[in-house]
C-alpha cells in the first residue's frame, strides 16, 4: 500500500509539471520587495489622501485636523501587512521574482506611472460607451411600444397609467 502512494504521488508530481507541486510561496520580505516597486504604499497614501478629500468635503462639520490623522502613513501600513499574505497565496516564489524584474524595469515603472491615467480614461470612455448603449436600448424599446415616452412601462402604476380591465370570459 505504501508502495502505491509514493508512486502515485511521484504521477501527481510528473503531471504537475516542473515546479508546480513544489512551488514555494515567497517570503513575506520578497512580497514587500515587490509592494516597494510597485510605489504601493504612495498610491495607498494617494488613494487615502482623495478619500479623505471627499469626505471632508461631504461631512464639511469635521474639522481639517481629523482628516490629516486618517492620511497617516500607520494605515497604509496596516492595508500592506494585511496584503502580503494574499500575494503569498496567489503567487510563488518564483512569480514575484519575475514580477520584481519587470516593475524594477523601465517599462515596468512606466506602468505603473501611466496605469493610473490609462485607467481613468478608459473608464471615461467605458462609462461614455454604456450611456450611449443605454440610450440606444431605450430608444428602440420605445419604438416598439415596450416603454413610455419617459422610459418606463406603459402599463405601469409608476408610468400613471392603469392596465385595462381584464374581460370575464374571454379567451
Amino acid at each position: 500500500m505504501r508502495k502505491r502512494t509514493g508512486i502515485a504521488t511521484l504521477v501527481m508530481l510528473a503531471l504537475a509539471g516542473p515546479g508546480q507541486a513544489l512551488a514555494a510561496a515567497p517570503s513575506g520580505q520578497q512580497v514587500r520587495q515587490l509592494f516597494d516597486a510597485m510605489h504601493m504604499s504612495q498610491m495607498f497614501g494617494q488613494m487615502n489622501a482623495q478619500m479623505a478629500g471627499m469626505m471632508g468635503k461631504s461631512v464639511p462639520c469635521v474639522p481639517a485636523s481629523y482628516w490629516q490623522s486618517f492620511i497617516d502613513a500607520s494605515s497604509t501600513e496596516q492595508l500592506l501587512q494585511q496584503l502580503v499574505p494574499i500575494y503569498q497565496r496567489h503567487f510563488t516564489a518564483k512569480d514575484v521574482a519575475g514580477l520584481l524584474r519587470f516593475y524594477k524595469s523601465p517599462l515596468g515603472q512606466k506602468v505603473i506611472t501611466q496605469m493610473p491615467v490609462t485607467m481613468a480614461e478608459a473608464m471615461k470612455v467605458g462609462q461614455d460607451w454604456g450611456r450611449q448603449r443605454g440610450e440606444t436600448l431605450i430608444r428602440a424599446l420605445q419604438q416598439k411600444g415596450t416603454l413610455d415616452a419617459a422610459g418606463r412601462c406603459p402599463a405601469s402604476p409608476a408610468a400613471g397609467v392603469s392596465a385595462p380591465p381584464a374581460k370575464v370570459g374571454a379567451h
